[in-house]
């Protein structure tokens, strides 16, 4: 009995609870007890009887796994160079793009996991990643052999509420054309019904649309397919992406073709990815127009359309039961003829007001405004950029937040594509808007972008920042958030008279405190 009692005395030495933690002496000393009983220190002593190490009662606490991949601004080449010596799951991580933008209905990380478990069998659903991205995973699947893949049978059944494999049946509001008629880009504001559905939204959210595809692709790809049901066929074919032809549908045409050099021409496209990835199903099969395959054959060479996902240019509280979005229109001349981009034709072209429309919401991760209503923002939003901005602003109008806004936004030419002009300005005028900087491309002799009026107002912009102002950057990955991150070092250098290393922990210490953040694709 001495002897436990000497015990407990010991351990009442021993801090397991942490002294910042927020208890009194006696709940440190009772929480201590409890938690030396559940680590079996009490029992240790009291068999040992001898010196006992507090250090060894501390729980194991697991290191946090280093990604240094995990970065946005790095290409695929550097980002599988970092983990060319690590396990599969992780070398698929790199191959996404990094943004934990939630297109695929995952993070970068969790994705690439559910492929390497055999979870999630579709390689394709990182959008921002593209296809270099596809075909690096489809790389990394082959060379890592077969996976285990568990069932999904029950998988739509288990669903919660509506997500992205059970959409909510939507309709259309309108699709208005936002760019003048000289314009060379036709840009939509898009407004969505949703009413009955109970969906809620955060402000910097996205919209998932289900689309489908333009009913005379589907018609020209069948005259090429032979099938029973023409209408049934074209039916299904709207579900299926073919904007790309697949090394699947290369070995289809091997197998089925019956002349020599269309075996030949298909083996050397499979092998070719370059010129592989400039053929769309359409493309490919007028190059094989003599080889006859039917509709199944051609869909089991396929994968379906991946839901395309839209930044939100609405607040919830501004317009209750409505969604709405800023939709680029895509269309251009490739193999002499017309390609659609399939999401934002079906939008701008092939849904009538009033019809419906299958859509979700996908939540964003960590690209909101901020908590505090009194902290600056600063945003970077030039064309359809623009789109989760004016949900921003719309956000702290309605909370009559106090704290200060300035939007940087650009296009090609004032008359034609300032977009949102009348709304923006009138913020401005009413101070919602406490500074508008645009800068239009074409309106002068030497182009001037977003970046280049970040330059110019260098000072006050870090300023802002140094006054606890969040940094935001919404729309083109590859060039212009590129752009943009150099010219916030920059600033950060000559305004703040740092080193580049410096201006490069300070960003860092911004995107760890969320006041640096982007949505771009």
């Amino acid at each position: 009995m001495n002897k436990v009692l000497d015990t407990r005395e010991a351990i009442a030495g021993i801090s397991l609870i942490p002294e910042s933690a927020p208890f009194d002496t006696e709940q440190r000393a009772w929480l201590n007890g409890f938690f030396a009983g559940m680590t079996g220190i009490e029992e240790m002593m009291a068999q040992g009887g001898g010196e006992f190490d507090a250090a060894v009662a501390q729980p194991e606490i697991e290191e946090e796994e280093d990604f240094p991949w995990h970065d946005d601004m790095l290409s695929i080449d550097e980002r599988m160079e970092l983990a060319a010596d690590k396990p599969q799951e992780r070398k698929l991580m790199a191959a996404m793009a990094q943004l934990d933008c939630g297109t695929c209905g995952y993070l970068c990380q969790t994705y690439a996991e559910a492929i390497a478990t055999g979870e999630e069998t579709n390689l394709t659903l990182c959008t921002p990643g593209g296809k270099e991205t596809a075909k690096m995973v489809k790389k990394l699947v082959k060379l890592g052999g077969d996976v285990a893949v568990k069932s999904t049978t029950n998988e739509s059944a288990a669903e919660d509420g509506y997500s992205r494999k059970n959409p909510f049946t939507a309709k259309l509001i309108k699709s208005e054309k936002l760019t003048g008629d000289a314009s060379n880009k036709d840009v939509r504001h898009v407004e969505i019904d949703l009413s009955g559905s109970d969906l809620t939204y955060e402000v910097g959210d996205a919209l998932g649309l289900i689309p489908t595809n333009c009913p005379e692709l589907v018609d020209q790809i069948l005259s090429f397919c032979q099938c029973d049901d023409k209408a049934a066929a074209a039916e299904r074919l709207l579900a299926y992406d073919l904007s790309t032809a697949t090394e699947e549908l290369c070995e289809l045409i091997q197998s089925k073709a019956t002349q020599p050099n269309d075996i030949e021409r298909a083996r050397q496209l499979a092998e070719e990815d370059d010129q592989l990835d400039e053929l769309d199903v359409l493309d490919f099969l007028q190059l094989f127009s003599a080889c006859k395959i039917t509709v199944d054959q051609l869909i089991n060479t396929l994968t379906e359309l991946n839901p395309r996902l839209y930044s939100i240019a609405s607040s919830l509280k501004a317009h209750p039961d409505q969604v709405h979005l800023t939709v680029g229109k895509v269309t251009y001349e490739k193999n002499n003829r017309t390609w659609k981009g399939v999401a934002s034709t079906f939008l701008a072209d092939r849904v009538e007001e009033g019809s419906p429309l299958k859509v979700f919401v996908q939540a964003s991760h960590g690209f909101t405004v901020p908590a505090d209503d009194s902290s600056p923002m600063i945003m970077v939003g030039p064309g359809t950029g623009i789109a989760p901005f004016l949900s921003f602003l719309q956000e702290r109008q309605v909370r009559k937040a106090g704290g200060k806004n300035w939007l940087f936004f650009g296009d090609q030419k004032s008359a034609t594509d300032f977009l949102y002009e009348d709304q923006l300005t009138a913020w401005r005028d009413d101070g919602l808007l406490t500074r508008l900087d645009t800068a239009f491309s074409r309106d002068q002799t030497d182009k001037i972008y977003v970046q280049d009026r970040l330059h110019e107002n260098g000072a006050e912009l870090f300023s802002w920042l140094e006054n606890g102002g969040s940094f935001f950057v919404c729309g083109d990955a590859s060039r212009m958030a590129k752009d943009v991150d150099t010219a916030l070092h920059e600033i950060l250098e000559s305004q703040g008279k740092m080193s580049a290393s410096d201006a490069k922990a300070y960003v860092k210490e911004l995107k760890d405190t969320g006041r640096y953040s982007r949505d771009v694709y």
